[in-house]
């Protein structure tokens, strides 16, 4: 006898045995095909990508961007970063080095006498007190001149009145009873910090990082949640970003150390490396915390997902786990027969 044709005395059920598009042993079903107006699950795969890959790109870019627009910005802060350093061994023989080498060039007295004099008065609490208004006028002087907008602001140089620091170290002597210090004279005497060939050049370096700071981590956010929104696996890219984040801010970690050691190799005297060195760390601390912060914040996300996964050892462990059921009541014991 001739077998019954394909579909023809075999039921309801006309598909062959095969095996279930997720890996399970049953009926074997077409492969789904996106309706009219749907996206492709490999055009998703691949926008979405494309926005991850973006996303863990501006990063670092975008840290570095925001931590130079709002935070060396800040007079307030850069007074209080630096402020520490007053104490430091290395800035202080850097200082006490220039200023006893100039006044000792202009007076024409022994630099050695001059150096060892003003070494002696960093440690007093007069100079701790004209370091920090030196910090401050320098630092208001420079940012007034980035936000100048006046014509014939690329033909003047960045200069700083002296009274702002000889000031407040008078009255800081007068009060630690310093003999003849209320009669040191205090002149307006401008000094300048910045040529205006510099300037011009800063000054648009500036701008371009005041949009930076404020696009490029929101540019970040906007293409890390869009590559995750339009994911077929939201988890993988979840995953994905995650570590890309965490590569980002390593990344950020290794330019800062690199920057440091290129910064102090183009130094002209050798003996001002450690002060020049201990002014780049108390600059850059921020950017160090917001590195190991990316860091940190990526392979924690990374290993969440990783742990809750529906096939994680983690989820099976709890999956075996016994469910803890309501007592059974014992059933009543049954009634014995007495013979006589």
């Amino acid at each position: 006898m001739n077998p019954p044709p394909e579909g023809v005395g075999r039921g309801p059920a006309t598909q062959a045995p095969g095996r279930h598009p997720d890996g399970r042993h049953g009926l074997a079903f077409p492969a789904l095909t996106p309706l009219p107006g749907e996206v492709s699950p490999s055009l998703r795969t691949a926008l979405s990508a494309v926005l991850v890959a973006l996303s863990c790109l501006l990063v670092p870019f975008g840290a570095l961007a925001a931590w130079a627009a709002y935070g060396l910005t800040d007079t307030r802060g850069y007074v209080a970063t630096m402020a520490p350093l007053a104490s430091d061994p290395a800035v202080r023989n850097a200082v006490a080095d220039t200023v006893g080498d100039g006044v000792a060039r202009e007076a024409g007295m022994d630099p050695a006498f001059l150096r060892d004099a003003v070494r002696s008065f960093t440690a007093t609490r007069a100079y701790r007190t004209a370091w920090d208004a030196g910090n401050e006028a320098a630092h208001t002087a420079v940012m007034k001149a980035l936000n100048d907008e006046s014509a014939d602001r690329d033909s003047r140089p960045v200069t700083v009145d002296l009274a702002a620091v000889t000031s407040p170290l008078k009255h800081r002597m007068t009060a630690d009873h310093v003999p003849f210090a209320d009669r040191l004279p205090v002149e307006h005497t401008r000094v300048a910090l910045l040529p205006p060939a510099e300037l011009t050049a800063l000054r648009k370096g500036y701008h371009v990082l005041d949009v930076a700071g404020f696009w490029l981590p929101l540019a970040a956010v906007v293409f890390a949640v869009a590559g995750i929104s339009v994911a077929v696996s939201r988890r993988r890219a979840v995953t994905a970003t995650a570590l890309g984040t965490a590569l980002g801010g390593a990344l950020l970690g290794l330019a800062v150390a690199v920057a440091r050691r290129l910064t102090l190799s183009d130094l002209p005297d050798a003996t001002h490396r450690p002060a020049a060195g201990a002014v780049y760390d108390a600059l850059t601390a921020t950017l160090r915390t917001a590195s190991w912060l990316l860091l940190a914040l990526g392979l924690t996300v990374a290993a969440a997902t990783w742990l809750i996964r529906r096939h994680s050892p983690a989820v099976r462990l709890l999956r075996r786990r016994p469910v803890c059921a309501a007592p059974v009541p014992a059933p009543p014991p049954e009634p014995t027969r007495v013979r006589a």
